[in-house]
């Protein structure tokens, strides 16, 4: 979601680009400056490559003293403190929490998590030097696009340039910029948190253009890894059988494709368990493993927004987020008729939205043209003014608002305008909306 321009609708050399991820558990946080290529990842203990920022506040009773991150856990058993946990999952139910006598909006005390995580980027540069930032999670509906639109509207950054996406999107701007052998055919992520399995599958159909990525997600919630406490036998038993059904897993994934790379992420594959499996992905293929992927494609994100690499210009994604069908309208110009171009196929459905004026005689109807991008015939869809007033002029003036509800749901507002002084508006107003699948 862009909330706005800059005078001149681009960051500044010397700004830096920030990608924020909130996960479940963690946040993280990577940069770069703007016109660089590399990307860091910001380490909460310095030295350290422990990226993991744990999404947690801690109030003091009697006071307005909050901590957060690793210090918050480390003084949550403290008599004196008020821990606050899943911030993001007490985010989205949206109920007030009660703490120390009082009620707090969970959304505003995830903006204060942020707030005061992004403080780490003072260690590097200037805060007021961050010149974009994209916030990225596990999945965009439309109450975290509501939640992510509250935080961005109270962050206090001097950016503007303040947008948001899923983790599937991340991980295609990641490997946007991953050398190209490394996804010259399929790639193929593996994400566990110690309880649940996700798996992506990347897959370029070169017979298109541009060329369309598509990325393939399943989750696994019976793959689950013993905690660090068990006892050693129960530990061992637990990771052989993981082992097992992970290898199964891979196979199934991999049977009939050739995968180039594949990413193993989250602290699920912190104690080497998954021999069998990492012996059999290691086959023919390279395999990393980290678990700043996503925070570093939020970057990668920003770099593609400003200053696209040679392969965004080539290739387009084609995610669940993804407006999947050009929307238009068949209109007259200087007596001509001709296309205009509403809300174009590629775009974040959250992030389109398209106002324009228009002239109607006497039929009292807009009609607008939906062209998928599968390669199905182009479609009309009509919405009708029923009840439109008569002036008695040959034209009247509408405005119209297109916008997404959904990735499938056009939301439309046409608003009666008048023509002229001698015909005022009537405040006549028509909302519909229309699916394009």
């Amino acid at each position: 979601m862009f909330l706005g321009t800059k005078e001149d609708g681009k960051p500044h050399k010397g700004d830096v680009f920030v990608g924020y991820d909130l996960g479940e558990r963690y946040a993280q946080i990577s940069y770069c400056l703007f016109g660089e290529g590399d990307v860091e990842t910001v380490a909460p203990v310095v030295g350290t490559k422990q990226y993991n920022i744990p999404f947690m506040l801690c109030k003091r009773k009697g006071t307005n003293q909050w901590v957060y991150g690793k210090e918050a856990v480390k003084s949550a058993g403290e008599e004196e403190m008020c821990p606050v946990e899943d911030l993001l999952s007490l985010a989205r139910k949206g109920a007030e929490i009660g703490l120390d006598g009082e009620s707090y909006d969970p959304v505003a005390l995830l903006t204060l998590f942020i707030r005061k995580s992004l403080g780490l980027m003072s260690f590097i540069v200037p805060v007021e030097h961050i010149g974009a930032i994209l916030f990225t999670v596990d999945k965009m509906d439309d109450r975290m696009v509501e939640i992510l639109l509250q935080v961005a509207a109270n962050l206090q950054v001097k950016t503007e340039h303040i947008y948001f996406q899923s983790h599937t999107e991340s991980l295609y701007s990641f490997m946007l910029y991953q050398p190209s052998e490394l996804w010259a055919y399929q790639t193929a992520v593996c994400e566990h948190d110690g309880k649940c399995l996700k798996t992506y599958r990347m897959e370029c159909n070169k017979r298109t253009t541009p060329i369309v990525a598509l990325i393939e997600e399943a989750v696994y919630e019976t793959l689950v890894v013993p905690e660090e406490n068990e006892e050693d036998a129960v530990k061992e038993d637990a990771f052989r059988l993981a082992d097992e059904r992970f290898l199964g897993i891979l196979e199934k994934l991999c049977e009939g494709r050739i995968i180039s790379s594949a990413y193993l992420l989250g602290d699920g594959f912190r104690e080497e368990w998954h021999k069998k499996s990492l012996q059999f992905l290691c086959r023919n293929r390279r395999v990393f493993q980290g678990n700043n992927l996503y925070s570093r494609g939020a970057v990668y994100s920003l770099m593609e927004k400003f200053d696209p690499c040679e392969a965004g210009k080539t290739h387009i994604f084609l995610g669940e987020d993804k407006l999947k069908a050009n929307i238009g309208m068949r209109v007259l110009r200087q007596g001509k008729e001709s296309y205009y171009a509403l809300l174009d196929a590629g775009e974040n459905w959250y992030e389109l939205h398209k106002s324009c004026e228009i002239l109607l005689g006497k039929e009292k109807e807009v009609s607008f043209v939906v062209t998928p991008l599968n390669g199905k015939n182009a479609q009309t869809r009509t919405i009708p003014l029923s009840g439109a007033r008569e002036t008695g002029a040959p034209f009247t003036r509408y405005r119209l608002d297109a916008a997404m509800a959904s990735a499938d749901t056009v939301q439309v507002t046409v608003t009666d305008l008048g023509f002229g002084e001698f015909f005022p508006a009537g405040g006549q107003k028509w909302e519909e909306s229309f699916q394009i699948s």
